[in-house]
């Protein structure tokens, strides 16, 4: 059966403001003479809380005292590379293709309403979407099923009638919490393992819509 809407994660699944993120973690780690841990990123990915880690592991392996001010330029050197990055591979085509098909599209994000709107009007894609949730609308964040939980409520749906769409675990658990079939992307370059997935592919654009009727 064809579902009545896709669920998109947006950073790493729209736009790789993924890899805006991790390249800015790595200047910071370097300025600092360090390199920055794959294994930490591994951790970080997908959840709200991603900079508490860093911070953490950077405050056990170098003893300094300025840490708003580095952690202030990081976050505006993430912005200035993530305003580079246009939507991923398969975006367009699959917004185009739900679209043909009569399937509503919402996004559904641990990222700040700020940040995920920004993005999204600067590619052009806002105006295509029945509606955004982001942190601001739930009580818990992913791994908890609560955002995709409260897309359910906001499309008037069953956990069945949707197909999330996800690169992270704990995007895609909380998916899987909330009953919905999920759909891994692996981001560019991405070694993360993807467990739970209903499918999993290496870029959106080798996504068959034939595969929502299976």
């Amino acid at each position: 059966m064809i579902p009545d809407a896709l669920f998109l994660d947006f950073d790493g699944v729209i736009c790789d403001t993924e890899r805006a993120a991790r390249l800015s973690w790595e200047e910071l780690y370097a300025c600092l003479g360090l390199e920055f841990p794959p294994a930490l990123w591994a951790q970080m990915v997908g959840r709200p809380d991603g900079e508490s880690l860093a911070v953490a592991d950077l405050s056990r392996r170098h003893a300094r005292a300025q840490w708003q001010s580095l952690l202030s330029w990081r976050r505006s050197r993430k912005e200035e590379l993530a305003d580079a990055e246009p939507a991923l591979p398969g975006v367009i085509q699959l917004m185009d293709t739900a679209e043909d098909l009569g399937i509503r599209l919402a996004v559904v994000s641990s990222s700040s309403a700020a940040w995920v709107g920004r993005h999204l009007r600067r590619t052009g894609l806002y105006s295509r979407l029945s509606f955004v949730i982001t942190r601001e609308d739930v009580r818990c964040c992913k791994p908890a099923p609560d955002p995709y939980v409260t897309a359910l409520g906001r499309a008037g749906l069953e956990p069945g009638a949707a197909v999330a769409f996800e690169d992270s675990p704990p995007g895609i658990r909380a998916a899987a919490a909330a009953g919905i079939r999920c759909v891994a992307v692996r981001g560019p370059g991405q070694a993360i393992a993807l467990p739970q997935a209903d499918l999993v592919l290496d870029s959106l654009d080798a996504f068959d819509f034939r595969w929502l009727a299976t």
